[in-house]
């Protein structure tokens, strides 16, 4: 699991570092850090290869000097751009020009040629105190460097990124390697500008900062081990977790049947699938129990109620008797969208588990009060306000719980964009809340499962919702 932390906490991180092994210490080894990473990014014979650095004031300036002095060492050409020539670190310029490094203001002439024909671009603009919008001349420095063919490496956090939010205003340096130091920060798990995502402890260690607590984290294929272990040998049907469905319509029958396999595939005990698409489930999905309404559907132990349900008064009905069952219960698609109309069904839930799986504009139906700019700080009010999991859809999808307790996403591919594939995810989050994880722990795990099923997706060039079915549950490749 990656735990992130606020900005503020980083700084004490950091100042715990500072006291016992001295600046001038900790910049080294941060430079050292990037250098290897540009290292590693650049293929073939090294001398000769071309490097630009962004250079801003400050300390993350002075990382990436010193790391372009590194460079020059190794036989690189680099060249440091200065956009702030007279506030730039000045014992880091001064190691750089020792190894003759070139150095140029931002407003020199051929800057803009220097990048575009770079091997590689480091990043050393801003540091952890600012925040979106870059202004001049940064913001064309990383238009240029995002043009460019070069690889991109970031120090600390690409410049224009939020370091709280994951947020951007502008511009925004597109990093291939984000090299963090000591602790990530919450927003590099939240923006996709990052690239990899490699921290380095450069001997800071959040244990040792009291009273500094994990903001956010991201998942990771061991918590998926630890969380998600194979049946036993006394395992049955019945102790593997029962999860009923309630989904599809005459209109949406599909989405039904892109449901169900999401939580078969996800390997609890049973399914049991209650509605009118019992015919078009049971043709693709033989293994599942089928009935026509859930109260006939027999013992289950989650429910999911949503997913091309419709919206009219038989969809209704479906739903309420769904929220009044003392069970976890998923809602999302068309249920969603009835929630938002009838605010009192979702307050009745109160005390019993119930994880909500909008999308921004169903997100903004349901809590109209409620700012999405920042994702985190939306879905975290969501869940306190709803008393619900609340799981908000996106490039990076957001998990908050009623207390806070929040994980952001990393696995996925554009190619999940797609009709059904939210119908394939509440399958496999009512699968793992049937097999007694917490809502939060079902909800984090199962957006982590669905995105690498997607990656895989990609990688085999399959595309559609059902070509996640084949690559959920498998081993880690």
């Amino acid at each position: 699991m990656i735990h992130a932390y606020t900005a503020e906490s980083i700084r004490s991180i950091e100042q715990v570092s500072l006291d016992r092994d001295g600046q001038a210490t900790l910049m080294r080894r941060a430079a050292a850090a990037v250098a290897e990473q540009v290292l590693v990014a650049l293929p073939g014979p090294l001398p000769g290869r071309r490097v630009v650095v962004l250079v801003g004031p400050g300390n993350n300036g002075g990382d990436a000097l010193l790391a372009g002095a590194l460079l020059r060492r190794r036989g690189l050409a680099v060249t440091a751009v200065l956009t702030a020539p007279d506030r730039t670190h000045a014992v880091a310029l001064a190691e750089f020009r020792r190894r003759a490094g070139r150095v140029l203001a931002a407003d020199s002439r051929g800057v803009a040629g220097l990048i575009s024909g770079a091997d590689a671009i480091v990043d050393g603009l801003v540091g952890l105190s600012a925040r979106p919008p870059l202004r001049s001349p940064m913001d064309a420095l990383v238009t240029a460097a995002n043009e460019s063919a070069a690889v991109r490496v970031a120090v600390d956090l690409p410049s224009g990124v939020d370091p709280a939010t994951g947020t951007v205003d502008g511009p925004v340096f597109a990093a291939d390697v984000t090299v963090t130091f000591g602790a990530v920060k919450t927003g590099l798990l939240v923006t996709d500008a990052a690239g990899q995502l490699i921290c380095d402890p450069i001997g800071m260690d959040p244990a040792d900062a009291p009273g500094v607590g994990v903001d956010a984290v991201a998942l990771t294929e061991g918590d998926l081990d630890r969380w998600l272990p194979g049946p036993g040998t006394t395992d049955d049907k019945y102790s593997g977790g029962l999860v009923g469905i309630v989904a599809g319509s005459p209109g949406y029958p599909g989405a039904a049947v892109l449901c169900t396999g999401g939580a078969v595939r996800t390997r609890p005990g049973m399914v049991r699938y209650a509605g009118a698409q019992g015919g078009a489930v049971l043709a693709r999905w033989p293994e599942v129990v089928a009935s026509e309404t859930p109260d006939g559907a027999g013992r289950v132990q989650a429910w999911v109620v949503g997913p091309g349900l419709g919206t009219d008064d038989r969809a209704m009905e479906l739903l309420r008797f769904v929220l009044g069952e003392d069970v976890p219960v998923l809602v999302d698609a068309d249920a969603l969208t009835l929630l938002a109309q009838h605010p009192d069904l979702l307050a009745g839930r109160a005390g019993r588990p119930t994880v909500l799986t909008p999308h921004e504009r169903e997100f903004a139906r349901i809590f109209p009060e409620i700012d999405l700019a920042d994702r985190l700080r939306a879905a975290r009010s969501a869940a306190a306000t709803s008393g619900a999991t609340v799981l908000l859809k996106g490039h990076r999808t957001v998990v908050a719980a009623p207390d806070g307790t929040t994980a952001v996403n990393r696995s996925g591919s554009s190619w999940l964009a797609s009709a059904g594939s939210g119908d394939v995810l509440s399958g496999v989050i009512g699968s793992l809340l049937a097999t007694g994880l917490e809502p939060w722990q079902a909800a984090a795990a199962g957006a982590f499962l669905h995105g690498r099923a997607g990656e895989r997706a990609q990688a085999a060039g399959l595309a559609g919702a059902s070509a996640l079915w084949d690559f959920l549950g498998r081993p880690a490749a």
